[in-house]
């Protein structure tokens, strides 16, 4: 029998033997799924199982011999709306895809292309036509890839397409990560897939900060050095705002202090989302100055920024109803929607006292009918205003449905 709608299916496992785990997430699938074949297996593997990362494809193709497998190694795993941290865990996600096209891709240390290269350079990098209607999933290595370099080639080629992914986890040194594509198994590069056909890639980043002070413009900075806001010294600038704090904010200010850069210059009324948060890395006492972990362009409007566990709670629950309100409700089939979540290794129990805090909040607003798999990354990759970027201490969330509501139209 020939199906045509989306189908979704998401397990996770705590078992301590790789096999044992793998059996009980696919039989969850199996159930799930009945009688058909995911297209696609998605899966992430903590580091308490690296002894046997390499039966995963083994176990794969015996029991999901038409899926694709991608994945990684993760420092924790998310599965079946669950997180699991700092214990053996092993998630699974699997998809029926119809009408869906995907197209793998591996790319290996340092061959990427520059930033003199045509568009058509990285087209020809992912095996997709330039002009493609299509979305990514990303998985990279923190030790051999340059991922803003990608994300800046891929938002060059294909400026509408979604992209999300995060940087893999779980190892301290180069080659103690895993990368799954396929049967190959490989410890450096990164790996991705493009969909293409009726398949959408919602994708909502919560950064975890809130604003402080009033929007202000960079009216002098060098490279990463911003030397004027509005005329005057940013440390001055600075200093006014932290005086208008409360004591709460002000002893906040002096340990999660972060700046954001607003994406979108016709925004004359910018909200929560509407920045890209960087760190501030420095600040010169003498000149006033302030260093920021990214480069800077005169002109641009910034605000400052404070982060903590309550802060980003509020974040990630604004911008998850932000998402709900702009749905359109004719394209949610029941069942045909499955969502990853890629949140950063400091979030979770480390940051919120408690598990599940990102997997509740996306279950009660968004909904707990949608399958839901992730893993805690050392970076996080999603879109802010129309480009893609490399973020830390953010979830990033893409909620993958069909484009259409009728499979055949």
């Amino acid at each position: 029998m020939e199906n045509t709608n989306m189908m979704w299916s998401s397990a996770v496992s705590e078992e301590t033997i790789l096999r044992e785990a793998f059996l009980e997430c696919a039989m969850k699938i199996k159930r799930d799924l009945g009688e058909y074949e995911p297209d696609l297996l998605i899966a992430f593997v903590s580091p308490h199982h690296s002894d046997d990362y390499r039966s995963l494809t083994e176990l794969t193709s015996s029991h999901f011999a038409e899926s694709l497998l991608f994945g990684c190694s993760g420092g924790g795993v998310i599965g079946d709306g669950r997180e699991i941290e700092q214990r053996p865990g092993l998630a699974l996600t699997a998809a029926v895809l119809p009408d869906v096209e995907l197209v793998p891709f591996y790319i290996e240390d340092g061959l990427l292309p520059d930033g003199d290269d045509p568009p058509e350079r990285w087209a020809d990098m992912v095996h997709v036509p330039q002009r493609s209607d299509v979305d990514f999933v990303i998985l990279a290595d923190p030790f051999t890839v340059n991922s803003e370099q990608l994300l800046m080639g891929l938002d060059y080629a294909f400026p509408y397409a979604s992209k999300i992914g995060g940087l893999v986890s779980g190892g301290m040194q180069p080659g103690s990560h895993v990368l799954y594509l396929g049967d190959q198994i490989h410890e450096s590069g990164l790996i991705g897939f493009s969909m293409n056909g009726n398949v959408a890639i919602d994708i909502v980043v919560a950064q975890g900060c809130r604003p402080i002070g009033e929007p202000m413009y960079v009216t002098a900075c060098r490279g990463n050095i911003l030397q004027e806001l509005d005329n005057a010294s940013p440390l001055e600038m600075l200093k006014e705002i932290f005086a208008s704090l409360s004591e709460a904010d002000r002893e906040l200010a002096q340990k999660s202090l972060f700046i954001g850069v607003l994406m979108d210059e016709l925004n004359d009324a910018p909200r929560q989302g509407d920045f890209l948060i960087r760190n501030i890395v420095g600040i010169d006492g003498q000149q006033g100055a302030i260093a920021v972990g990214d480069n800077l362009k005169e002109g641009q409007t910034v605000q400052f920024h404070l982060r903590d566990a309550q802060t980003s709670s509020l974040d990630l629950t604004t911008m998850l109803r932000q998402y709900v309100s702009l749905q359109n409700s004719d394209l949610l089939l029941e069942g045909s929607r499955g969502a990853l979540m890629f949140q950063c290794l400091g979030r979770g129990s480390y940051l919120y006292g408690r598990p599940d805090h990102d997997t509740d909040a996306f279950k009660d607003i968004v909904g707990h009918d949608i399958p839901l798999t992730g893993f805690f990354c050392n970076g996080e990759i999603g879109p802010v205003g129309e480009s893609t970027f490399l973020h830390g201490y953010t979830t990033s969330v893409g909620v993958v449905r069909p484009k259409y509501k009728d499979s055949g139209s």
